[in-house]
């Protein structure tokens, strides 16, 4: 299999409805074992449209470079779970170094 699942969590912001819905939000990620390519994205966001905004932004991405991505939800992506769904997803990047590191040793 040429691909990998990872996912990553962070908290709500308290006055939104996707804190009441869920707590925290969170983000999976299916990536090219071998490029870090991200090939598909969904989340936790209570709208369709912010999860395909979400999705809009990040696929085609690579998860070993975040900071473009970053980038784009800090100038295009106005919700109020912004600053969360940056986080969940420095939370997967974490998680996909994490084990591919342990994978090559």
């Amino acid at each position: 299999m040429d691909s990998i699942f990872v996912s990553g969590y962070a908290k709500f912001p308290q006055n939104i409805t996707g804190h009441e819905l869920y707590k925290e939000v969170a983000i999976g990620l299916l990536i090219d074992k071998k490029t870090g390519k991200i090939i598909d994205v969904d989340c936790s966001l209570i709208t369709r449209t912010a999860r395909e905004f979400a999705a809009e932004i990040l696929i085609g991405r690579n998860i070993r470079n975040l900071e473009p991505a970053v980038a784009d939800f800090e100038n295009h992506y106005f919700g109020h779970a912004r600053g969360a769904l940056i986080a969940s997803l420095r939370s997967a990047q974490k998680q996909y170094l994490d084990k591919i590191t342990d994978s090559t040793e």
